[in-house]
């Protein structure tokens, strides 16, 4: 668990601000805020917070700091990682069901192309780091959970090492991945601000940090970002029904990055592909981590017209992945 040093709290209110400056600011759904540093900060601001914390260590003190004020916070025991468990029956805190979540945020269902209805704001945990921005993922290209409700707007403390990972460009082969496509063509990725390490605390009992070593992608920062899904997703072929098997597609492409696309149609039983990728206009000999994200849109978008594409290849495949991921 990190917790931001005081000396941030003023830079993280400044960038969640952001476009709309002074005045009232609109609600915002903040996890792990444990000994509530920056939260005492984003309601100096002005934002209405409802605060979802998961550890009770922490959860005196930020009811009693909800008690002091008038309705401008809220005191939520739950882990937003913890957000619709797949397992039956009633839910134990701090599990957490998104739809009475959002019942008691008074936060209504908008369609996906209206304004962003929630601002979330968090530190992501670093252990399985890479797994929670997968689900995340998943949640908004099939519109469950959180995204049930519209475009929800996250403000998260990642790592610079996944951040740089989101932001390649094609033609990396070891950063440029899957993950980058999907994330690249389903949100606005932008970087608000890059902290040292030094900056957080731990909760750890022995005082110390628990960061990642660096290898070889650099890793010396904490990077907020914000990720705003794009309006324009699902548009064309791609919809929510259909979006976990693009997910694969996109993820099947990445088991050999290499790979020729030629090959990778074939393989999916397109007897047409030299006819497909002309009409494309994707050069022939183009490999799987040389497309950028809004070929692989076009490309599943195509697939879908083809007669001759077998989906069904993909069925118990994204079954498994689906599955395995939440």
């Amino acid at each position: 668990r990190f917790i931001a040093c005081p000396q941030l709290a003023r830079t993280v209110r400044r960038c969640l601000q952001g476009r709309a400056g002074r005045g009232p600011q609109p609600l915002l759904l903040e996890f792990a805020p444990g000994p509530g540093i920056l939260t005492q900060s984003l309601l100096d601001a002005g934002f209405r917070v409802v605060a979802l914390e998961s550890n009770s260590d922490f959860l005196t003190d930020l009811q009693s700091l909800e008690s002091s004020l008038d309705g401008q916070l809220k005191v939520i025991h739950g882990d937003f990682f913890r957000m619709d468990p797949m397992a039956k029956g009633a839910l134990k805190p701090p599990a957490v069901s998104s739809e009475k979540l959002f019942e008691t945020l008074g936060v209504a269902a908008v369609p996906w192309r209206a304004d962003v209805p929630l601002k979330v704001f968090g530190i992501m945990p670093q252990q399985l780091e890479r797994n929670r921005l997968w689900r995340l993922l998943f949640a908004m290209y099939e519109c469950t959970s959180i995204y049930r409700y519209g475009r929800v707007e996250l403000n998260l403390f990642i790592s610079e090492k996944e951040y740089t990972i989101l932001t390649a460009k094609p033609g990396k082969s070891k950063i440029y991945q899957a993950l980058t496509v999907l994330a690249q063509l389903g949100y606005e990725i932008e970087l608000l601000h890059k902290e040292p390490w030094s900056s957080f605390a731990t909760n750890l009992k022995n005082g110390g940090l628990a960061i990642p070593k660096a290898g070889r992608l650099p890793n010396d920062h904490f990077c907020l970002v914000r990720l705003t899904p794009q309006q324009n997703l699902f548009t064309g072929g791609l919809k929510p029904s259909n979006a976990s098997t693009f997910i694969f597609m996109v993820k099947q492409s990445f088991a050999k990055p290499k790979s020729k696309l030629t090959d990778r149609l074939n393989s999916w039983s397109l007897d047409n592909s030299d006819r497909l990728l002309k009409a494309l206009e994707i050069p022939r000999n183009a490999s799987m981590f040389n497309l950028y994200p809004e070929d692989y849109k076009r490309l599943f978008e195509a697939l879908q017209n083809s007669d001759l594409f077998a989906e069904t290849f993909f069925h118990d495949e994204v079954l498994t992945s689906t599955r395995t991921m939440n």
